[in-house]
């Protein structure tokens, strides 16, 4: 049975809440990467996502300036995790559950 590791990424980059959004985009241009994690404020934070579509719709579409819009503003969080142990069949049904395709 296939397993979330065989098809996960393991090289991601992270950044950081404060950080703008268009640091987020030069970031994610230069790795060639559609999300980013956020990283954590403190131990007992949970993870965050931002990805190109929050930029989008959230950003751009409203005309707003990404050098003013902090990606913590539009990021969306908690960001969920898996165990890379986790079989395909119950990832595939946290993606339709959260309606992340």
């Amino acid at each position: 049975m296939l397993k979330a590791a065989d098809i996960m990424t393991n090289d991601v980059a992270t950044i950081r809440s404060s950080a703008t959004v268009s640091e987020a985009v030069k970031l994610m241009q230069a790795r060639h990467w559609r999300a980013l994690i956020v990283e954590r404020r403190h131990p007992q934070d949970a993870y965050g996502i931002i990805t190109d579509s929050d930029i989008v719709s959230k950003v751009i579409a409203y005309g707003k300036d990404p050098s003013k819009i902090r990606v913590y503003e539009i990021m969306t969080k908690p960001c969920i995790v898996v165990n890379p142990d986790l079989g395909l069949e119950y990832v595939a049904r946290l993606f339709a559950d959260y309606h992340l395709l």
